[in-house]
Order: C-alpha cells, then sequence, then structure tokens
C-alpha cells in the first residue's frame, strides 16, 4: 500500500533526525514518492544532501526556492501528499502545529495540506510530560492528527525516559495503516493465525515446528494496510508486535483452537497461516525430566484440527506445508477441511518457507484452479493472498 504514494517527510531539529534517514530509505524502497522537508534546524543535526541520495527528490529547506520549478514549496507539495509524516517532531514544532502559527515551510505545508498528518514527537521526558505539551498534543489529536510514541529508552540527556522516538517499524506500520483507510478491506474484520504452537512435555521442554511466523504476520499487516480491523492470533515468535492490530497470544493448539472459536463469530474471514503441531503429549510430566540410561518413551495424540472445525459464514483459507507431492496433498487438505481456497508451499526449498523472508507458493481454490507463483517476499505473498480474498466477497461492507 506504500507504492505508488506521494509522502512528505517532515524532520525537525531534535537528535533523532539521523533516524529519519532510515525511514525514508525503507519508504523509497517501498515504492513511494518521498518529498524531504527540512528545517533549518533539523539541518545542524543531518545534512539534506544524505536525504536527496536516498530518495532522488530534492530536499526543501526553505519556504520560496527561487532554483525550484515550484516557486510556493508548500503549496505544491501539500496539494500531491497522500501523508505528511514528521518525524521526528520536536515540542517546538508541535506547539507550532497546535497553535496554527505558520512561519516555516513544514507549518506552512501542514496547514496547506488536506491530507492526513502522522506526527512522531521525539524529546527530553520532562518536555514531553509537561502539561504545555500534552495539552498541544491533545488538540492535535482532536484534530484527527495521527500520534505515534514516544517510547521509553536512553535519550540524549544521557538518561532513560519517555521521549524517545518510536521505532521505525512503529511509524512505517502506523503510516501503511493511515493511507489503508478506505482500501479494498475496509470495514472487514480478518483473524489470522501465526507460529508455530508448542506442546509442552514437561516444564522446560516442548513440541514444536520450525515456523517464524512471517507469514502469518506479513498478512496481519497487509490486511491492516488494506483497511481492515485485524486480530492476529500468534504462537511464541521473535517478530516484534505490529502496531494497529490486536494481538491475541497463544502456545498451544488448544489455546489458538479457543482463541479462534472465541473471535471467529464475527469475522469475515479466518487465514490460519499458523503451523500448528500435529501431535502433543498425552500428559504433561511435571516436574524437569532428567536425563538417565535408559531409553524414554512419549505417548502422543492428535492436536485439534482447529480449521477443520471452525464453523460460520466466514471465508477460510488454510495453508499446507509439504514435502512431497505438493498439489495432490494440498488438494485433499482443502476438501477435507471446507476451505475456500489452500496456499501451499514446498518445505524443501532453501529458498522460501520456514524462518525465510521470501516464499514460493501455489494457491489452489475450490473449483480446482491451481495458481503457482513466483519467488517473492513474504508481503507480497500476502497482498496476493488477500487479492484472492477480497474477490470472494459478495459486496463492500461499511464500517
Amino acid at each position: 500500500m506504500l507504492s505508488n504514494k506521494n509522502i512528505i517527510l517532515a524532520i525537525t531539529g531534535s537528535i533523532a533526525a539521523y533516524k529519519a534517514a532510515e525511514i525514508a530509505s525503507q519508504l523509497t524502497q517501498a515504492g513511494s514518492k518521498v518529498n524531504v522537508i527540512m528545517t533549518k534546524e533539523a539541518i545542524k543535526f543531518i545534512s539534506p544532501v544524505t536525504f536527496r541520495a536516498l530518495t532522488g527528490n530534492p530536499v526543501v529547506t526553505e519556504m520560496f526556492d527561487l532554483a525550484s520549478e515550484f516557486s510556493i514549496e508548500h503549496v505544491s507539495l501539500a496539494k500531491s501528499a497522500d501523508i505528511v509524516v514528521i518525524a521526528p517532531a520536536t515540542a517546538n514544532i508541535i506547539a507550532k502545529l497546535a497553535a496554527g502559527i505558520a512561519d516555516d515551510i513544514l507549518c506552512c505545508t501542514v496547514l496547506a495540506t488536506k491530507a492526513p498528518v502522522l506526527i512522531a514527537p521525539a524529546m527530553e521526558t520532562n518536555m514531553y510530560n509537561n502539561p504545555i505539551t500534552q495539552d498541544n498534543l491533545s488538540k492535535l489529536e482532536a484534530r484527527n492528527f495521527v500520534i505515534v510514541g514516544p517510547a521509553t529508552g536512553w535519550l540524549a540527556s544521557r538518561k532513560e525516559g519517555t521521549g524517545r522516538l518510536a521505532d521505525i517499524n512503529d511509524i512505517l506500520g502506523s503510516i501503511g495503516q493511515v493511507l489503508g483507510k478506505g482500501g479494498d478491506l475496509n470495514g472487514r474484520y480478518i483473524v489470522v493465525t501465526a507460529g508455530g504452537t508448542q506442546e509442552p512435555i514437561d516444564p522446560v521442554r516442548y513440541i514444536s515446528n520450525r515456523s517464524s511466523g512471517k507469514m502469518g504476520y506479513a498478512l496481519a499487516e497487509a490486511a491492516r494496510d488494506r483497511g481492515a480491523r485485524v486480530s492476529l492470533i500468534t504462537a511464541p515468535t521473535s517478530i516484534p508486535k505490529p502496531v494497529g492490530i490486536d494481538i491475541i497470544k497463544v502456545n498451544t493448539a488448544q489455546e489458538m483452537q479457543q482463541s479462534v472459536e472465541n473471535v471467529t463469530p464475527k469475522a469475515d474471514a479466518l487465514v490460519m497461516a499458523a503451523a500448528v503441531a500435529d501431535y502433543r503429549p498425552k500428559s504433561i510430566i511435571k516436574e524437569k525430566i532428567k536425563k538417565g540410561d535408559t531409553k524414554f518413551t512419549i505417548a502422543m495424540e492428535c492436536t485439534p484440527d482447529i480449521i477443520g472445525i471452525a464453523s460460520g459464514t466466514f471465508i477460510k483459507i488454510g495453508f499446507a506445508a509439504e514435502s512431497s507431492n505438493l498439489v495432490e496433498n494440498a488438494k485433499q487438505k482443502l476438501k477435507q477441511k471446507g476451505l475456500d481456497f489452500i496456499v501451499a508451499n514446498d518445505i524443501t526449498a532453501s529458498d522460501s518457507g520456514f524462518g525465510t523472508d521470501s516464499n514460493r507458493v501455489t494457491i489452489i481454490d475450490r473449483e480446482g484452479g491451481v495458481d503457482s507463483l513466483p519467488l517473492m517476499p513474504k508481503r507480497e505473498v500476502a497482498d496476493r493472498i488477500l487479492e484472492r480474498v477480497v474477490k470472494l466477497f459478495p459486496k463492500p461492507k461499511s464500517q
């Protein structure tokens, strides 16, 4: 959803200004056209040359730039913007925006645009907690400005506290969420499962699999960026919590099944991307098992077939990780579980599947159609899957 979007990235005079370079880089890599505005204070922390190199576009620093094709930059930029992102935003710029003061290029651009404005504050703790700053932020929120952060951590004052620029992934996720409003999943409620469940053997050991959860998280974020309300039911992973998504943490297949049953009555679609353990120990040993010379046997039983059991009017999409007979095995699962379509991938491939950032999948629908996609990033795979989900809905649903 960031592709072909016109994004204004405004940078103010904070020590965190250097982090804006990574924001500009990632937005550009995602296909956005990024125009950077820098206040005169920001230039003291990082050079405009950096942002010109990262975005390929001139950096605006003055209200009237005689060398520019446009004599009034704030008007031309404001008209074309899909979103204005101020990161980092100092207490000074927040105060000026709250008061409607337009004495620099940044504030004039904000006042001239009809695009949504996202602000990521960054400042010293006492400055952030000051009632004046809090009142200014409240005023901006009341005017539908989106506030992201700040985070808590190590600050330029060489102390820990609240005021650190929000994590870059949170800022990027919030941009995607804002731009996704009114998307083709607007008003829909999508439930996604992710990660490999953990079935305990004793207090320290469990049975699981190699799933990283990356495919499920990519699906949840993609659905969010298309305007959906999303619940992500996730087994343990090392992936940071995505913004704007309801996270439901589980460990076992039984817990995941219960969570799915709790939320699907109101769902429009269930995307079962989790790698659920097929078996679990019949009983959990209460004490840690000690290593001995004798053989040790664990009696196992099947875990619940979560998507097969799930019932309702929602769309059901399953995944099949196979090591042989990919299409044949996937077709069998699709029929057995009553799915609308299934996404199958070959787990023997070294460049896709578990733990990788890319995937090569085959999508099979209930009519027998088979669509083999080339290797692509998991986020792109997620969008391809959701494009099919959108087509299964009879008509758009209002919020």
